[in-house]
């Protein structure tokens, strides 16, 4: 995940800053100090460190800090203010018309993920209550448009092309009477990039803009190109003037510094960020919840989100209810690893957690193949087996289960270990999304 790095020395930083009673000038300066070497090796823009430094370090010699019962705590949290302050401090959403179809013009470089951000775009604004209608003006990069219809296949979302002998601009002007013919109120057109900016590209992207007058010119920034996104944003901005960024490839593993540096530089929000291959990998974009992220603090409300999205109310409801009886069975085990399943990889989902220590995370593979070792597992036990796992005390039926799975009888033994993990992590679980201020919990898998 884009970031690791970075959070893992800001954490160093900050542990030593918690291990001091007192804080004077210098302790201080010499936390800045390691905190631009950070952000300077995570790729952030030269003064969009310099500035956030001596922010922070304004504040951070003030009497908040150095009369502080707790100056450790303070330093954090005049960062995490900051960083907040840096990302755009407040959720920018999409301007949608008032008089449909809404018109939202993708831009960006070949290869930073156009064509699939407009797929993932289109579902999340489905999902949200919109009619979506993506438009493939991308007539050049080969198959292009038979991705976009690939994607709008997945996603549940309608495709209007022309092919690739038509103007881009003709398609962009054609897409919006068929929209309004459809009722599709959201067109998103999946435009040409080119693999650096050239007159060409710029021209052609000028010209749609001439012809359909977009409310939103979102640009697809991959975040893995470090400092190149500045240029390219800033590039982009000074022709189209764009209206928002899309942070793409969130996942990698990226140093992250076009994320912290872009929406400083071009001084336009970043609306949302692609965080995964899967077509629901995208998220409004938070600034508070991302400054958590790269302090190491863990984002409860995203995890909140993600499980309030996947999972099912009512199987929720009956397995905690089963545990309250002390009823919980392999079935229930079973149902509630396919359940976490659905809210994407359990390594994503770990860095969501607050009270992680992430460097002592860094040597634990969670491998999501042993999740299908474990089901494997789990189907070879008898029914009765299941819904009574006091009966797996016995060595015969242990034996007997690994030959079934094609497992080895330690295997059996580790799963039977973490159902009984899974029901204490289910418990805490609950607990989180009661009360996320106590929220810290231990993954079985």
């Amino acid at each position: 995940m884009a970031f690791e790095s970075l959070t893992e020395k800001l954490q160093q930083t900050f542990k030593k800053l918690k291990g001091k009673g007192k804080l004077n000038e210098k302790d201080v300066k010499d936390a800045m100090r390691e905190v631009k070497l950070a952000l300077l090796e995570a790729d952030v823009n030269y003064k969009v460190v310099k500035d956030l430094i001596n922010n922070i370090s304004k504040r951070a010699v003030g009497s908040e800090v150095m009369e502080s019962l707790t100056p450790g705590q303070q330093v954090i949290k005049i960062v995490n203010d900051e960083l907040v302050a840096l990302l755009g401090s407040d959720e920018s959403h999409i301007d949608f018309s008032e008089t449909p179809p809404t018109k939202i013009m993708l831009v960006g470089l070949q290869g930073a993920g156009k064509t699939t951000v407009a797929g993932k775009l289109g579902q999340y604004l489905a999902k949200h209550g919109k009619n979506p209608l993506l438009v493939a003006c991308d007539i050049y990069r080969p198959a292009a448009i038979k991705q976009l219809q690939v994607v709008g296949s997945k996603a549940n979302v309608p495709v209007f092309a022309m092919g690739d002998k038509s103007n881009p601009a003709d398609i962009a002007k054609a897409s919006l009477s068929f929209a309004e013919k459809n009722k599709n109120d959201t067109v998103i057109i999946d435009t040409a990039g080119r693999l650096h900016i050239d007159d060409e590209m710029m021209s052609e992207l000028i010209d749609i803009k001439a012809r359909i007058k977009p409310d939103e010119i979102l640009l697809a920034i991959d975040s893995m190109t470090g400092q190149d996104a500045v240029n390219v944003a800033e590039s982009f901005d000074s022709k189209l003037n764009i209206t928002g960024i899309i942070l793409t490839k969130l996942d990698g593993d990226s140093r992250g510094g076009a994320a912290l540096s872009v929406r400083a530089v071009t001084g336009k929000p970043i609306k949302f960020a692609s965080v995964g291959e899967k077509l629901t990998d995208i998220e409004a974009f938070h600034p508070d919840r991302m400054a958590s992220r790269v302090l190491g603090m863990g984002d409860v409300l995203s995890l909140i989100e993600k499980a309030q999205e996947s999972i099912d109310e009512k199987t929720a409801q009956e397995l905690s209810n089963k545990m309250m009886k002390r009823g919980f069975t392999f079935d229930d085990f079973l149902s509630q690893m396919q359940q976490i399943k659905k809210m994407g990889s359990i390594n994503d989902l770990v860095s969501l957690i607050p009270g992680i220590d992430k460097s002592a995370m860094k040597n634990v593979k969670i491998d999501e193949k042993d999740m299908a070792h474990v089901e494997a597992i789990i189907k070879s036990m008898t029914k009765e087996e299941r819904g009574n796992p006091s009966l797996l005390k016995s060595g015969s039926r242990r034996k007997r289960i690994a030959r079934g799975s094609g497992t080895k009888i330690q295997d059996v033994n580790k799963v039977i270990k973490q159902f009984e993990e899974g029901q204490k992590m289910m418990k805490q679980m609950s607990s989180i999304i009661k009360n996320p201020k106590r929220g810290k919990f231990k993954l079985p898998f």
